[in-house]
């Protein structure tokens, strides 16, 4: 129903409880006033710290992305949010990069498992969205993130981490997915190496 949109379960990867796993489809049991009714967690939007205006929403594979995301939220102050799809991709490499293609070949949009409350979204001013390069361009997860939301308003600032090619198309699908919003410019880190970083946030006027 309408209430899915607007659900307020929101969780980081490292705040998985039991409780929520046994929801299956991730939305849970909406209640009278749109509160998840799980008594053991009363207020899950709470990994949200709210106090940032800024966030930062990434999807990882192989945990590059997430090393990145981190950089960026220890410099800037924001907000974490791991776009988690409801079903995990292969951990074994050639596996997933097949998954992968089939869903850009079919343009997929693989759903996510938890969205990020309106009134929490609302807040938020800027929202940085990594990913890894997958296929020369973003993961389809990435399209169905952006199409979850309203980013009129907003200021979207691109990311991603790379073996070797396609930074600058990628960083350019994550603009095209957005077209409601501004954009600043994005940054590639390849693989693991976070240099840049820093100055790019500073260029960008985003760092703390």
């Amino acid at each position: 129903g309408t209430m899915k949109k607007y659900f307020v379960y929101l969780m980081m990867a490292f705040a998985v409880t039991a409780s929520a796993s046994c929801t299956g489809n991730g939305y849970g049991s909406d209640g009278a006033d749109g509160q998840p009714e799980n008594p053991e967690n009363p207020n899950p939007s709470d990994t949200l710290s709210g106090e940032s205006n800024i966030l930062v929403a990434y999807f990882s594979w192989s945990g590059n992305t997430e090393r990145m995301a981190e950089q960026i939220v220890a410099q800037t102050g924001a907000d974490l949010f791991s776009i988690e799809p409801v079903n995990p991709y292969p951990e074994d490499y050639t596996t997933c990069t097949e998954v992968a293609l089939e869903e850009r070949d079919s343009d997929a949009r693989p759903a996510i498992r938890t969205m990020i409350d309106a009134d929490a979204w609302a807040a938020y001013d800027t929202v940085f969205i990594g990913c890894p390069v997958w296929w020369h361009t973003a993961p389809m997860i990435i399209s169905t993130f952006a199409e979850s939301y309203d980013f009129s308003g907003k200021t979207v600032v691109p990311f991603c981490t790379y073996a070797e090619t396609y930074r600058d198309e990628t960083l350019a699908r994550i603009v095209e997915l957005t077209p409601g919003a501004k954009h600043l410019k994005g940054f590639g880190a390849v693989d693991r190496n976070t240099d840049g970083i820093t100055e790019w946030l500073e260029e960008i006027k985003l760092l703390k």
